[in-house]
């Protein structure tokens, strides 16, 4: 039986990065971890004022309802209250 032979690595391969590689790799990682919890957090933001800007646009129709009630129309000017009823006499709708 022919006797087999070890191969001997002359350039072993290192076991662990080296500190400064270590060092710099972390600080990426965490960077980009504090990156994705601020975008988390503009996001659930967002989500919340996404909300308030809905209920908003609801009681814009509520308070339009309300003034067509009234007046005959919610065409009103924002600066000074004044209606802007239409030429021909017919409220807008």
């Amino acid at each position: 039986m022919a006797k087999k032979n070890k191969i001997v690595d002359l350039n072993p391969k290192p076991a662990k990065i080296s500190a400064v590689h270590l060092s710099g790799l972390q600080e990426l990682v965490n960077g980009i971890n504090a990156v994705q919890f601020k975008i988390g957090s503009v996001e659930a933001s967002k989500h919340s004022l996404l909300h308030q800007y809905a209920e908003m646009q609801e009681l814009v129709v509520e308070k339009q309802k309300e003034l067509k009630t009234e007046y005959g129309t919610f065409d009103v000017d924002l600066k000074d209250g004044t209606i802007n009823y239409p030429a021909d006499g017919e409220p807008h709708n």
